[in-house]
């Protein structure tokens, strides 16, 4: 029986001596996209995930993109709820908003040990795992009827669903290439950032009349689907990918363009079996096969000193850079959108009902919304510079497109500022939330795409340190933020103190573009590339 190779098992691409810097250059024969060969090399095995379906790579992504949506909107939407919930539990607002705040930091420290249990014991049957404590902790939130009931219930689904933020960045990692990677992160950090819509959802179940627990109903029906979509759709991609097979002979080549000619679009195959590959390639799995919960376990995968290695990652700059600059957007920027904008809107002069009060998400599906054509932007800029450096890709080609995210963002949190400062119209708060996020999904996609390209490492690991740390910092940003406020006022801490650290850490995009390499360089020889190169894993590493 002829087996089925979807993309080209022979591409020549490699990585250079120098970590993120790629050789994508293809012989002739070759498959390319953009011009490029395929980096990573996929295997001829039907079950290797680079040769899986689009349906099948489309379907997992969707699945990772609901679950992070549904994360994040059960996060942070219930920040409309503060004044109810200090009125009903008779606390103050501040005590209220640790109902937000502390499930915020579980969310991000929950990573700790559910990355390094889907390392050991595989993606799928943690994705699930996940998906029902968030849906337990959920149904939990919809019974509560105290102030350490509800934290109970929130601290569970946060916990759980805290992995929604790592799982799609390994699985990216594990079933796309180089040059699909920054689009399918995109997909992913839209998903993400429209999850801090879910005010708005709060908001309009409180227009209906309807109380508080309704969110939590709803949010678990989607969870109950999730499940489902999840069990049917996310099979395990835990893949040791061997050493690439020699080239094909030119009798299997013929129908494959040359290098210089158009590109194989991503849905080609080639439907006879090429020659010269082994006759011992395994069969497809079956649908039931695919729906195992259990994988061999890679008890190589040292699940105790995985942590404590992860922390080993905070002297990465690329990676120290995600860290800071998803915990300064969630901190500085969202929750003063979350927490500020529904408590100025129903007081005067505005007045508006507090069933109202969690519409500013309109302004963030306008950011992101704007954003949406832009999803491939990073690839197309990277294959261009690749085809004018010879066919040599560097890590930092991807940055070019933060120019002017770099300017949108304190512009912003300025008009925000101000706009809360001065009493100004309603509509100088949707513009501000508007361009900050539209600069956010840049930012926290592209940062996070070039933290994976530019250095070897355990990806796993990588993810535990950039989740909790990102928590960390957007909690400690978070957690005091509205007395800050109160005491100071709001040009002096919105404007005054949190612009510059936002303008501050945004510029690094400067650094990375004109010193990233010789960074990458220093680094690769240090001991600290030697400390990460010994718990690198076939498919972990980029």
């Amino acid at each position: 029986m002829a087996v089925t190779v979807r993309h080209d098992t022979h591409s020549h691409a490699h990585e250079e001596d120098v970590p993120g810097t790629v050789n994508l250059q293809a012989r002739e024969g070759e498959e390319t996209h953009y011009g490029q060969a395929l980096f990573p090399v996929p295997s001829a095995d039907p079950n290797d995930p680079l040769q899986w379906t689009k349906f099948k790579k489309h379907m997992i992504m969707f699945c990772c993109c609901t679950f992070s949506f549904l994360g994040i909107s059960a996060l942070l939407g219930p920040a409309v709820y503060i004044g109810i919930w200090s009125a009903q539990f008779n606390v103050d607002p501040n005590t209220a908003a640790g109902l937000v705040n502390y499930p915020n930091l579980i969310f991000g420290f929950g990573n700790i040990i559910l990355v390094p249990l889907y390392r050991r014991y595989g993606r799928r049957p943690v994705m699930l795992l996940s998906v029902l404590l968030y849906a337990a902790g959920i149904i939990g939130c919809s019974q509560a009827t105290t102030y350490s009931g509800l934290m109970g219930a929130r601290i569970v689904h946060a916990f759980g669903s805290g992995v929604c933020e790592a799982l799609p960045v390994q699985l990216v990692n594990d079933i796309f290439f180089i040059h699909e990677r920054g689009k399918k992160l995109g997909w992913y950090t839209v998903a993400l950032c429209l999850g801090a819509t879910g005010p708005m959802f709060c908001g309009f179940m409180l227009a209906a009349g309807l109380s508080w627990n309704l969110f939590f109903y709803v949010e678990f029906a989607f969870a109950g689907a999730l499940f489902i979509l999840c069990f049917l759709f996310v099979e395990e991609s835990m893949y040791t990918r061997r050493t690439p097979l020699p080239p094909p002979s030119s009798s299997s080549a013929e129908n494959i363009p040359a290098a210089g000619e158009k590109d194989i679009p991503s849905s080609s195959v080639r439907d006879k079996s090429p020659a010269g590959l082994p006759e011992n390639i395994p069969p497809r799995k079956t649908f039931t096969q695919q729906l195992s919960l259990f994988t061999k376990p890679d008890y190589t995968s040292d699940f105790w000193s995985m942590p404590l290695r992860a922390l080993t990652h905070l002297l990465v700059p690329s990676t120290f850079w995600v860290i800071t600059t998803y915990g300064i957007f969630i901190g500085l920027c969202g929750f003063s959108f979350n927490f500020v904008f529904p408590l100025k809107i129903v007081a005067p002069p505005y007045n508006w009902p507090e069933t109202n009060s969690g519409l500013h998400a309109i302004a963030t599906f306008l950011g992101f919304g704007l954003a949406l054509p832009l999803l491939p932007a990073s690839d197309i800029l990277a294959a261009r510079l690749t085809k004018r450096n010879n066919g040599i890709r560097e890590a930092e080609m991807r940055l070019g497109v933060l120019v002017g995210a770099f300017f949108a963002a304190p512009a912003g949190q300025i008009l925000f500022g101000f706009a809360a400062e001065k009493n100004l119209h309603w509509i100088c708060y949707f513009i501000a939330i508007g361009l900050t996020q539209w600069a956010g999904y840049f930012y926290f996609t592209l940062t996070l795409a070039y933290a994976v390209d530019s250095h070897n490492a355990n990806l796993s690991e990588m993810l535990i340190v950039m989740n909790v740390g990102k928590q960390a910092i957007s909690y400690g940003f978070s957690g005091e933020l509205l007395n800050w406020i109160m005491r100071h006022g709001y040009v002096t801490i919105i404007v005054g103190a949190f612009v510059p650290i936002l303008v501050v850490n945004n510029a690094m995009f400067v650094v990375f573009m004109v010193w990233g390499k010789r960074i990458r360089v220093r680094l690769g020889k240090s001991w600290l590339a030697r400390f990460h190169h010994l718990s690198v894993k076939e498919g972990e590493a980029h």
